[in-house]
């Protein structure tokens, strides 16, 4: 078993039985952070649909943007569109929203719920460059879809 294996099996053994969409967004955050190297921030934004927005929820590393409208920067991007988004050079992306100037490159995954609504999405910083490949893309897109399984079970 490699080592995205073997977080993807630790993240669904941590999540089973859950009830708490909270203790899910933090143990995976959490869990993410300490399987991933070169991350500086791991975490989530949730989708406040009274408000049209993203707003922050549970993550790992330094002080973050706390409402991030739809359609703004990577996360309100792949959050309106529904797709991952991998930015190679945040200083390259237009409307790049810079929470953390250390940050260089992003990886962000929405997350889904089985009825087809918006949950929120999965955000990923890195204090690197290019540091998404296509394997850490398919391993965290496998996450997004371990967490929104708990999720849809705990409701």
């Amino acid at each position: 078993m490699n080592n995205d294996q073997l977080m993807l099996s630790q993240l669904n053994s941590l999540l089973a039985g859950e009830h708490s969409p909270v203790a899910i967004l933090a143990n995976a955050s959490a869990l993410i952070n300490q399987t991933v190297d070169q991350l500086n921030w791991v975490g989530f934004y949730r989708y406040d649909h009274a408000n049209d927005e993203l707003v922050l929820g549970p993550f790992q590393g330094r002080v973050a943007c706390m409402h991030i409208k739809m359609g703004a920067g990577v996360c309100g991007t792949a959050a309106q569109d529904r797709k991952v988004q991998v930015v190679a050079d945040v200083s390259q992306y237009p409307g790049y929203i810079s929470c953390d100037a250390a940050a260089k490159s992003e990886l962000v995954v929405p997350l889904v719920k089985q009825d087809g609504s918006l949950y929120g999405v999965l955000d990923l910083d890195a204090p690197v460059r290019d540091r998404f490949d296509n394997q850490l893309v398919a391993t965290m897109t496998a996450s997004a879809a371990i967490i929104m399984k708990a999720i849809d079970e705990a409701a």
